[in-house]
C-alpha cells in the first residue's frame, strides 16, 4: 500500500518512508530511543525510561525514513499488545518532532497496528490517547469513549472503526509512504 506524504523542510529529503513491524535489533533500539525523547524529555511524563512490562509481549512498530530507498532513520514508532483474546491496545505513539505536521508518519503508524491486528484475529482494537490527539483519530474513524485522566493528563480512550481497516497478513514489509513536496 502506498500513501502520499509531506516532506518535512530538512536538509535532504526523504524519497519514502517504510512503516513496518521492528524486524531488526538497531530498529527496536532506535524506536526505545525516539520514545524517551518524546515521552521524557519532551513531554516529561516519565523519568529516565517509559519502557514497561508491556514491552515485553508487545510488538514493536517503526516508520523509517529512507534515502535512495534505503532506511536511514527511525522517525516514528508505535507498539501493539493483546491484552485478552480478541482485544488489542496501541500505545507509546512518537514521531520524531521533525516529522510531524509534515508527513502522515503517525496515521500510517496507526493503520499498520490496527490492520496487523486484525489480521491476527483483533475484534477490538483501543487506545488511550492524549487529549490532543483525539481529533487525528478521529478523522482516521475512530470513536472516543470516554475522557480520562492518565499520568496526570486528559487522553480519551478510544476504540478504532475495525471496518476501516483491512487486515495486512504482511506486517514485517509493512506500508511505504511516498514522498512529496508541500505545495
Amino acid at each position: 500500500m502506498f500513501v502520499e506524504a509531506d516532506v518535512p523542510d530538512l536538509d535532504y529529503s526523504p524519497v519514502e518512508y517504510r512503516v513496518k513491524w521492528a524486524t531488526l535489533s538497531w530498529e527496536a533500539s532506535e524506536a526505545y530511543k525516539l520514545r524517551r525523547a518524546v515521552f521524557c524529555i519532551e513531554q516529561g511524563i516519565f523519568i529516565g525510561d517509559d519502557r514497561d512490562a508491556i514491552d515485553e509481549r508487545a510488538q514493536l512498530l517503526v516508520a523509517l525514513s529512507c534515502v535512495a530507498g534505503m532506511p536511514e532513520q527511525v522517525v516514528g514508532t508505535v507498539r501493539i499488545h493483546e491484552e485478552e483474546p480478541g482485544v488489542w491496545f496501541g500505545s507509546r505513539l512518537a514521531v520524531h518532532a521533525a516529522f510531524r505536521s509534515h508527513a502522515k508518519i503517525g496515521a500510517t503508524l496507526i493503520r499498520l497496528a490496527v490492520s496487523s491486528a486484525h489480521a491476527l484475529g483483533c475484534e477490538t482494537f483501543l487506545a488511550h490517547v492524549q487529549s490532543q490527539n483525539a481529533p487525528l483519530f478521529a478523522r482516521l474513524r475512530w470513536d472516543s469513549l470516554k475522557e480520562e485522566a492518565i499520568f496526570g493528563r486528559p487522553h480519551h480512550l478510544m476504540q478504532a472503526q475495525l471496518d476501516a481497516y483491512p487486515p495486512c497478513v504482511t506486517p514485517q514489509s509493512g506500508f511505504v509512504a511516498l514522498a512529496r513536496k508541500p505545495s
